[in-house]
């Protein structure tokens, strides 16, 4: 028999089959999310020796992000909105697409480039170009994933279940800086675009395996009788009509609501604005720290030798938020307002030390610091925004929280390399400044854990 979709609700499953995912199933979501992460930050490792090595100013190479971050934005609550109608795997696989087609194209643009084939303006409009879509279809998968996770978990375990999810990516961010150094090869010239053809490859492995793994949770069949209230698992009459007992059928029944969710709904307005701002700072903080590197350790005339380096520094940031979503949100059972509130202060603390940071030792351990409140920040926001909405509305929720997250990276590193450029202090303020309001916004209007973490399920 079939395994039963747990977005049904309580009263159509056992016990047994509610509260938690299988392991399996996990694995392959958390590779989904791993596999991006790494990839990521093994180019964004690579970037400031490549825009280096193409005498592009610092502020061009920050803004090629820009357009793939701004489609991200627009894109994200789209896809988190077509998971509820054409199931979540599905748009899980079209993200992974996404992701592996723009890194191979960024790859072949950037090698180009260095190459001597493009100029460094056309390979930056090239690049922009490739990385977009990235931003266009990239941004299905990590709302599906969140979605996945939120509706199959119960309200009391929801902040550390998708800390777990949030801890990919912090796994990430420590195998793609360890590999990147590995992946500057200089088969067939490949060089500092080495790691964008690695990672498009162990993307297409891990496409093979969520196709081949993950059950199937398309909707086979037109909703009947009262489907929306059926599937919401709010304790709402069920629909008495005999359903076929496989997954596919099982995952059938609509999985969202008629209602359009919104950045302005006043349950998730809270969340939102510490989100928004605290995102802002947290790509500040990244989008400075591979140029800090190179600058204060006196690697610009050789660039080529800045990818160690950086690398060693976003991989001590990532052991840093792998410690805070694996060791301390579990380890302290924080809810999702403790944990963004001393994270987004440990954040503070952290852009002060890597401020004043001279040489390799205290940039990594700025960073980490940093790092580490921005690992709890992240999930306790997550959390926060699934929480405050009803279970039915858990696709549309991950769309909002996908959305922020890309919101944060259209102009804010290109802004904190910009500000660095002219004086390394306006940069790191407004850093400390931005976390100052999340801290101060969130300490009155957030939500306490104890009514977010209950079982009473928020109306739609």
């Amino acid at each position: 028999m079939a395994d039963t979709d747990p977005d049904l609700p309580r009263t159509a499953q056992s016990p047994a089959q509610t509260g938690a995912i299988p392991a399996p199933r996990m694995a392959l979501l958390f590779l989904v999310m791993l596999v991006t992460a790494a990839g990521n930050t093994a180019m964004q490792s690579v970037m400031p020796s490549i825009g280096t090595a193409l005498q592009v100013e610092d502020v061009w190479i920050s803004l090629a992000y820009s357009w793939s971050a701004l489609l991200w934005v627009v894109c994200a609550p789209f896809w988190a909105r077509r998971s509820d109608q054409r199931g979540r795997k599905a748009m899980m696989a079209l993200g992974l697409s996404g992701f592996i087609v723009s890194f191979v194209l960024c790859g072949a643009v950037l090698w180009a480039g260095l190459s001597g084939w493009l100029s460094a303006f056309w390979t930056l409009i090239a690049f922009a170009a490739a990385r977009s879509l990235y931003g266009g279809f990239g941004s299905a998968a990590p709302p599906a994933v969140q979605a996945y996770v939120a509706s199959r978990t119960p309200r009391a375990e929801r902040t550390q279940a998708l800390s777990l999810i949030a801890s990919s990516f912090g796994l990430g961010t420590v195998i793609g800086p360890a590999l990147a150094p590995l992946m500057v090869v200089p088969f067939l010239g490949l060089g500092l675009t080495g790691p964008f053809l690695a990672f498009a490859a162990i993307g297409v492995v891990a496409l093979v395996l969520l196709r081949w793994r993950l059950p199937n949770d398309e909707p086979q069949y037109a909703a009947r009788g009262a489907g929306v209230a059926y599937s919401s698992g709010t304790g709402a009459p069920v629909d008495p009509q005999p359903t076929p007992d496989t997954d596919e059928a099982a995952a059938s029944e609509p999985q969202g609501t008629g209602t359009r969710l919104t950045w302005r709904d006043p349950r998730l307005r809270p969340w939102v604005f510490a989100g928004l701002i605290g995102g802002h700072a947290q790509a500040m903080v990244l989008g400075i720290s591979g140029f800090l590197v190179l600058d204060r350790l006196g690697l610009r005339d050789t660039p080529a030798e800045g990818a160690g380096p950086v690398g060693l520094v976003l991989m001590a940031g990532a052991i840093a938020t792998l410690l805070a979503q694996w060791g301390l949100i579990p380890r302290f059972n924080l809810g999702p307002r403790a944990a963004t509130l001393w994270g987004i202060a440990t954040a503070a603390f952290g852009t002060l030390v890597l401020a004043i940071a001279g040489d390799l030792h205290l940039i990594a351990l700025g960073y980490a610091i940093a790092s580490l409140g921005f690992g709890l920040f992240r999930p306790g926001t997550t959390a926060g925004t699934s929480l405050a909405v009803s279970r039915a509305e858990q696709g549309q929720a991950s769309g909002i929280v996908a959305s922020l997250a890309g919101a944060s990276y259209i102009y804010a590193p290109a802004l904190g390399v910009w500000l660095y450029g002219y004086s390394d202090w306006l940069g790191f303020g407004l850093i400390v400044a931005l976390c100052a309001a999340v801290l101060v916004h969130g300490w009155f209007a957030l939500q306490s854990d104890s009514a977010l973490t209950g079982e009473h399920e928020p109306s739609a």
